[in-house]
């Protein structure tokens, strides 16, 4: 049996539960779906720097309020090169900061906020193909959690479910997309101790990058830069904080049990298409940034902001107007995204490759940008958030 919705939402990360939380907010109704478990979207670890755009938006419409008794606003961070420390202070120079609080427990509000409002939530509903979006009903055709077909038409069909995703498929049919693989990954730990530090540490060694980051009071997250083929297993506990300690030259890091490593690959993609018919994309279906800038759910959120209006326009007062113009106006974020991204992590990793005048060029850039005002705003606008469009 076909089922009917206004808008249907393939995917329950951070783009999709928050688009179909703006669109209820329109009064828009949806259905949104997730071949996970809620427990497995709940519990996967991933990092978490919102900027203050994505935590006023979480504010503003009732999506959490864990982000300001949970998390943690920094008003800057440290680039640590040549073995000495310049504090970029977003708080000065922009006045504005960033929340540490990780994408799992953003995901676990906004699972619960959407619950209690009655949002049809399917998990362990998987979305195998996506027709008919260039007729005004387009469908999608899935398996439920007991192996039964389902198959639910809409006035609009979202694809919000990361970089294998199958709305992309047929939105940008054979076209794929703009990609850029990078010659290292982070090697990332979780380990049981105190902060290393007040804020996130970037650290640019001879040795090679290294981010020291928090989660908790008494749990840390701390990454160093590998080759993408490293096997997670290979060190032990000892050799990995001998590793990351000469990557931090000058800070002495707070050490403790490490109870999960991951190798993290790098890589840029953005989609020759956002948007075919009566489907787009959205999230890292559309595009994906190298962690180094912490870009990757801020600009999902950035995309479905955009979006809900030009659906809210659209389904509600019958112009399409702002749906023609969702891509022009969603890529001109995400290309700035993908340029600050890139350059972050151009500026602080050292490439295989690289000869001595590269790595002496790479430490006048950071000078560069350490000893200007203007090159700590430019920044610090963008760690912290350009301004959505309104």
């Amino acid at each position: 049996m076909t089922e009917r919705t206004r808008v249907a939402i393939v995917g329950a990360g951070p783009a999709g539960l928050m688009l179909a939380h703006l669109l209820d907010h329109a009064g828009i109704e949806s259905i949104v779906l997730d071949s996970r478990t809620r427990h497995e979207i709940e519990t996967t670890v991933r990092a978490g720097i919102l900027e203050q755009n994505t935590v006023e938006i979480l504010r503003q419409t009732g999506a959490s309020d864990r982000v300001d008794t949970v998390g943690s606003r920094h008003d800057g961070i440290e680039l640590r090169f040549d073995g000495a420390g310049h504090r970029i202070d977003f708080a000065d120079l922009v006045g504005r900061g960033v929340w540490l609080y990780p994408q799992h427990e953003v995901l676990k509000d906004l699972i619960a906020a959407r619950l209690a409002a009655g949002q049809d939530l399917r998990f362990s509903t998987r979305a195998d193909e996506v027709v008919d979006i260039d007729s005004d009903r387009p469908r999608v055709l899935g398996t439920g959690p007991d192996g039964e077909a389902i198959e639910i038409e809409a006035d609009f069909v979202v694809g919000a479910e990361g970089s294998r995703s199958i709305t992309r498929d047929a939105v940008t049919g054979a076209h794929g997309g703009f990609f850029r693989e990078y010659p290292f990954a982070w090697f990332g730990v979780l380990c049981e101790a105190p902060p290393s530090a007040d804020e996130l540490i970037y650290s640019n060694s001879p040795e090679g990058f290294a981010l020291i980051s928090q989660r908790s009071p008494e749990v840390q997250r701390m990454y160093f830069q590998c080759d993408p083929d490293q096997d997670p297993d290979a060190y032990t506990e000892a050799q990995l904080w001998d590793m990351l300690q000469a990557r931090v030259p000058g800070t002495t890091l707070q050490e403790g049990s490490i109870f999960q490593r991951d190798v993290l690959r790098f890589r840029s993609f953005v989609a020759h298409r956002l948007l075919r018919g009566r489907a787009a994309i959205v999230g890292d279906a559309a595009h994906t940034v190298p962690p180094t800038g912490a870009k990757g759910m801020n600009l999902a959120i950035a995309d479905v902001v955009v979006l809900a209006r030009a659906l809210e326009r659209l389904l509600l007062g019958g112009s399409a107007e702002l749906l023609e113009s969702f891509e022009e106006t969603a890529l001109a974020r995400i290309w700035k995204a993908q340029h600050f991204s890139w350059w972050m992590t151009s500026m602080l990793h050292r490439a295989p490759d690289a000869s001595d005048f590269d790595n002496r060029r790479q430490l006048g850039e950071l000078r560069s940008v350490v000893e200007s005002r203007n090159g700590r705003g430019f920044l610090a606008e963008a760690y912290t958030g350009w301004p959505l469009p309104v």
